[in-house]
């Protein structure tokens, strides 16, 4: 898992003069060595055990991963799941014809038996979280290579993860924070049988679209609503007629009471990765490369899209998922560029680092220890800036392009696996039934593929883009 457990806290919503918000990021299970006192004071009832516990039932068994990322609630003692319209998108998308256009229309469950399957949709429920910062410690040295110690890390991650999970169903991961500095074991419980109850019309859920989107504040119904299922033992089973909701540990209850100015507001969930470390080198290849390069390659994409889906309703409904999500990061790096310029990120950064060349400078130990630091960073990042235009290309217009291209490079993992000396039948076998499924996804499309018309055009570009970074003749 990619994703992990956090609490965001926005201490004070209101706005009067006197009044001050306040916000911070943690792991649920520091939140009463760190936090707590503060929290209280600002208007939390509820006690770290109600919060995150291992042996009672608290808010982070009814906080689920939904999906490969988004977060999703337990709001009820029947496993009814609430999560957002554009998290449950691809699934309504997934359900819908020219027949049943639910993406257009919204879409109801009556009754249970009403509620739609959806294979490969999963839900992911934290178990625990274990401090594994020491044992990972012990097999690293400053003195490793870069491949060494990732190598050593991979090593000691797959030892811990087989004893946590050893004789149980569960799935776990270990995850490095702070850089590589500490290093946090998750225990997971994962449900593969959920099933679509409700999504409101699109007119609702995507209101303001494009425009709206990472906006404050927005007037949209971004919501849609699941069930998870398990077998009659509550433990996760495959999609079967013969499973029950899940009866979970801990469901949230409804309040409509409403919020009032000054209340305290805390949010339980999984956010994605932070480049909250990058350095001032990062933040110039952002600006002057990366992030526009995105954002060009994807306007031709969604434009290219639009056209066909407007002037074919079965496009429309095929292509829907694909356009939102590639729209989705459109609008992302548009803001992030606009808000890296107007915050000054990049002067804080070098000024940041100009103080940190200055610690340095003060004693000769650590000049000996970190004195070239930013020098090899910046280094690497200049070779980094060399490829960074093809790299995109690639990845953008090609790997997730037309689908044909973006599906060929999923066979480089087979290939990789046969070529092994020793084949390992169970690997490849499972690397089989992922590229199988996959090309399910892929018929779904492929008789009608808006975006293969920029393949030339993106194939053109790409090598072009090559050629010039590397010096090579056009």
């Amino acid at each position: 898992m990619k994703k992990t457990l956090l609490i965001l806290t926005a201490l004070v919503l209101g706005l009067a003069p006197m009044t001050k918000a306040d916000e911070g990021m943690w792991l649920p299970i520091f939140i009463e060595r760190l936090n707590y006192v503060d929290m209280q004071k600002e208007g939390l009832h509820l006690t770290p055990e109600e919060i995150y516990s291992i042996n009672h039932s608290s808010l982070k068994d009814a906080v689920a991963i939904f999906g490969g990322g988004c977060t999703s609630e337990i709001i009820s003692d029947q496993g009814l799941l609430l999560t957002n319209h554009h998290c449950g998108y691809s699934s309504i998308q997934a359900h819908s014809s020219l027949e049943h256009d639910y993406l257009t229309n919204g879409f109801w469950a009556e009754t249970l038996a009403d509620e739609l399957p959806n294979p490969g949709l999963k839900a992911t429920f934290l178990v625990r979280i274990e401090d594994v910062t020491k044992r990972v410690q012990e097999v690293l040295s400053d003195t490793m290579s870069e491949d060494s110690r990732w190598k050593a890390v991979r090593k000691i991650s797959k030892e811990i993860t087989g004893e946590a999970t050893d004789g149980t169903h569960y799935t776990a991961s270990v995850r490095s924070f702070f850089e590589g500095n500490e290093f946090y074991l998750f225990v997971y419980e994962v449900f593969t049988d959920i099933r679509l109850v409700g999504a409101p019309p699109s007119s609702i859920g995507k209101f303001g679209a494009d425009t709206d989107n990472w906006m404050w504040p927005r007037h949209t119904g971004d919501f849609s609503m699941f069930r998870v299922y398990a077998d009659k033992d509550g433990n996760p089973a495959p999609y079967s007629e013969d499973n029950v909701p899940l009866k979970p540990k801990h469901s949230l209850p409804i309040s409509v009471a409403g919020v009032h100015e000054g209340d305290f507001a805390m949010i339980l969930g999984y956010p994605g990765s932070t480049e909250r470390y990058m350095t001032s080198f990062g933040i110039k290849l952002a600006l002057d490369i990366s992030n526009n390069t995105i954002v060009t390659i994807r306007d031709k994409k969604l434009k290219i899209m639009l056209a066909d889906m407007q002037a074919d309703p079965a496009v429309r409904i095929k292509y829907a998922s694909k356009y939102a999500g590639t729209s989705n990061y459109w609008k992302y790096y548009i803001g992030q560029t606009k808000g890296l310029k107007r915050l000054h990120v990049y002067d804080k950064k070098v000024e940041l680092e100009n103080r940190f060349s200055d610690w340095v400078d003060a004693d000769n130990a650590r000049k000996e220890k970190y004195g070239d630091v930013l020098k090899i960073i910046s280094d690497a990042y200049s070779t980094i800036e060399k490829y960074e235009l093809a790299r995109i290309y690639l990845r953008e217009a090609i790997q997730r392009g037309s689908e044909l291209p973006g599906f060929a490079n999923n066979f480089s993992n087979l290939a990789y696996q046969l070529s092994k000396k020793e084949v390992d039948r169970e690997k490849v076998d499972k690397t089989i039934s992922y590229l199988k499924n996959g090309k399910k996804d892929i018929l779904k499309t492929i008789m009608n593929p808006p975006t293969a018309n920029c393949l030339p055009q993106c194939l053109k570009c790409i090598t072009k883009t090559f050629r010039k970074t590397n010096n090579l003749p056009t």
